[in-house]
């Protein structure tokens, strides 16, 4: 263990609370209803990891008309799932991604009954199928159903590390724990939302621009 991971501790909520409240000042407050389609959420998660949001977009556009229930989707030529989401990049692994989780999910095609789970429960039976994460779980119940689930992308990974809201060193899903510990009830959405948006505009990866960061005085890792 570093001897930064060793001093470490879990930060008091009145600091989450600070933080949620500058990035409010900000970033306003996101307001997204549950929309209660899963399975639709759950795909678009698969097409976003490694693009950006226009080619997700694209792809799920183009996924949708080409095929226009999941069951289709799940019984096509692989070869026509990979030709519709191509926009999206690495289309031949995700085509192959998708077409697996559909067909792990066996019938009914449907994810309705994660609604009536626990957080827990909901995740272990998203993460049980082929090739999804914490991620990509927290996605589909935030923003599915609006369950107490947080999303730790690259973004929020980041700006929550300088911030030091996670143990230094920590993985994916130590991160995913402690978020969905720290992150008030009923503000999944906006914490995950705000930290997304502060990591694209401000806290970028290789130069962040802490001269103008609403949270430089509260940030450890601030430069200059």
């Amino acid at each position: 263990m570093t001897p930064a991971a060793a001093t470490w501790s879990r930060p008091a909520p009145r600091r989450v609370r600070a933080i949620r409240d500058r990035l409010r000042t900000m970033y306003g407050r996101p307001i997204a209803p549950p929309h209660r389609r899963p399975l639709d959420e759950l795909v678009l998660t698969v097409l976003s990891q490694s693009t950006n949001d226009r080619n997700r977009d694209v792809a799920y556009l183009r996924l949708t008309r080409a095929l226009p229930t999941w069951e289709a989707v799940r019984d096509a030529p692989v070869s026509v799932v990979e030709e519709a989401i191509r926009p999206g990049g690495i289309s031949k692994v995700k085509s192959a991604r998708i077409q697996a989780i559909l067909r792990a999910i066996g019938d009914p095609l449907s994810l309705d009954d994660l609604a009536s789970m626990s957080v827990a429960d909901a995740q272990r039976e998203l993460c049980a199928l082929p090739g999804v994460g914490r991620k990509t779980a927290a996605c589909v119940l935030c923003f599915a159903f609006g369950m107490h689930d947080v999303p730790v992308d690259t973004h929020v990974s980041r700006v929550g590390s300088r911030l030091h809201l996670f143990r230094p060193k920590a993985g994916f899903e130590e991160m995913h724990d402690t978020m969905l510990a720290l992150t008030p009830e009923g503000q999944a959405l906006e914490l995950h939302v705000n930290l997304l948006r502060h990591g694209r505009r401000t806290c970028h990866a290789r130069i962040p621009d802490c001269a103008s960061c609403a949270l430089r005085r509260m940030c450890p890792e601030r430069r200059g």
